[in-house]
C-alpha cells in the first residue's frame, strides 16, 4: 500500500512547494492537500504539479480517520501568515488550537509531523537567534506581533509535552523559517516578500522604494535580514522526511544577514539593469515593532548532519528572477 502524505496549506506558499517537491521525488506515493482557496489565484500553485486528493479543511479530520492506515507524514504549513492580523481569537485557532490537535493526533496515530514555525518567533532578538528549545529559552522570547506570539506559543506547548513525558509524533519536527521568497508566493498580496512586491517595478525600469532607517546603527536599505531561498527551506523538509529518527526544533536560514539594499541590487543585476532605490517614511505602527536585524543561528541543524549548502542572496534572487518572476508563466 502506497504512502500517503498529507500537506496542510498546501496550496499556499510553502505548502505547495512541499507538495510540489513530495510529488516529485515519491511519484508513488499519495499527495494530499488540504486547503482553502477562496475567489483568488491560490489554485495556480497546483497547477505543475497536482495533488492526488484536495481536502476541505472542514472535512479534514474524517478524512484523516478514514487514511489513517496510509498516512505516514503530515507537513502543517496551514496557517494565518498575515503579521498584520489583529484578530487574536482568529490566530489562537488557526495557529495553536489546530496544530495542537494534529500534534495529538499524529502521537496517538503513531504518525510523523513537521510544522512550519517561523524566525518571527524571535521578536527583536534580545535573546538571539538560537533554536533551544527547552520551555525556559522560548517563555522568556518576546515577539513583536500577534502572529509570531501564536506561532511562538506552539512551540512553548510543543516543548512543554516533551518535558511532561507526554505521548508524542514518531517524528515531531519545527522549522523556524526566515525571511523566505520564491515561487508560489503571489497570491500573497502585502504579505509577499519584499523582492516579489518590487520585482514589478524594476522590470518596467521604474525605482524601487524601500524603507527608511530610524536606528543610528542602520543606514537606509540597510535593515538586516536572513533571506532564505524557498528550494532550499523544501529542501530542509525533505532530509528530515529522509531522517525519521530526528525530531527538535530548528532554524531555517542561510545564517547570514543581508540588508534590504544587498536584496535590491540583486534583482536589477538579474534583470541587467541599473539600480534606481528611492528612501520612504515608514508607517508609524510599523516603527514601533520594526525588527532591523534578523540572522538564523544555523549551527543545531548542522549538528543534526545537515550539510547540504544554501543559495547565496545573488543566486536565489537570481534563479527565483530569471526562471520564475520574468516568465510568462511563474509557477513550479
Amino acid at each position: 500500500m502506497s504512502k500517503t502524505y498529507l500537506v496542510t496549506g498546501g496550496a499556499g506558499f510553502l505548502g505547495s512547494n512541499v507538495a510540489a517537491a513530495l510529488r516529485e521525488r515519491y511519484p508513488s506515493a499519495r499527495v494530499a492537500v488540504c486547503d482553502f482557496f477562496g475567489n483568488g489565484d491560490k489554485w495556480r500553485n497546483l497547477t505543475g504539479h497536482p495533488a492526488d486528493e484536495i481536502v476541505s479543511p472542514t472535512e479534514l479530520f474524517y478524512w484523516m480517520e478514514a487514511m489513517s492506515e496510509t498516512i505516514d507524514t503530515i507537513f502543517h504549513f496551514g496557517a494565518i501568515s498575515s503579521t498584520t492580523e489583529r484578530n487574536a481569537d482568529l490566530l489562537v485557532e488557526t495557529n495553536f488550537t489546530l496544530p495542537k490537535i494534529l500534534r495529538a493526533w499524529c502521537a496517538e496515530n503513531r504518525k510523523r509531523l513537521i510544522y512550519a514555525s517561523s524566525g518571527s518567533t524571535y521578536g527583536a532578538g534580545e535573546h538571539g537567534f538560537i533554536d533551544e528549545e527547552s520551555p525556559e529559552y522560548l517563555g522568556k522570547l518576546r515577539p513583536l506581533n500577534t502572529y509570531a506570539w501564536s506561532k511562538c506559543t506552539f512551540d512553548y506547548y510543543v516543548a512543554r509535552t516533551i518535558e511532561r513525558g507526554e505521548k508524542q509524533p514518531a517524528q515531531s519536527v519545527g522549522l523556524k523559517f526566515f525571511n523566505v521568497y520564491g515561487p508560489n508566493e503571489y497570491h500573497k498580496g502585502d504579505q509577499k516578500s519584499v523582492l516579489a512586491r518590487i520585482f514589478p517595478h524594476a522590470q518596467a525600469g521604474r525605482p524601487v522604494h524601500l524603507f527608511k532607517s530610524y536606528h543610528p546603527d542602520y543606514p537606509d536599505g540597510g535593515q538586516l535580514r536572513d533571506f532564505v531561498y524557498a528550494k532550499d527551506c523544501v529542501d530542509v523538509v525533505m532530509w528530515f522526511l529522509e531522517n525519521p529518527d530526528i525530531s527538535g526544533l530548528y532554524n531555517v536560514g542561510t545564517g547570514k544577514a543581508r540588508s534590504f539594499a544587498d536584496l535590491a541590487n540583486a534583482l536589477f543585476t538579474a534583470l541587467d539593469k541599473k539600480p534606481q532605490i528611492i528612501y520612504e517614511s515608514m508607517p508609524i505602527e510599523l516603527k514601533e515593532r520594526y525588527q532591523y536585524f534578523t540572522e538564523a543561528n544555523m549551527e543545531r541543524l548542522r549538528a543534526a548532519g545537515y550539510d547540504r549548502p544554501f543559495h547565496s542572496l545573488e543566486d536565489g534572487v537570481k534563479d527565483y528572477v530569471q526562471n520564475y518572476l520574468n516568465k510568462p508563466n511563474p509557477y513550479l
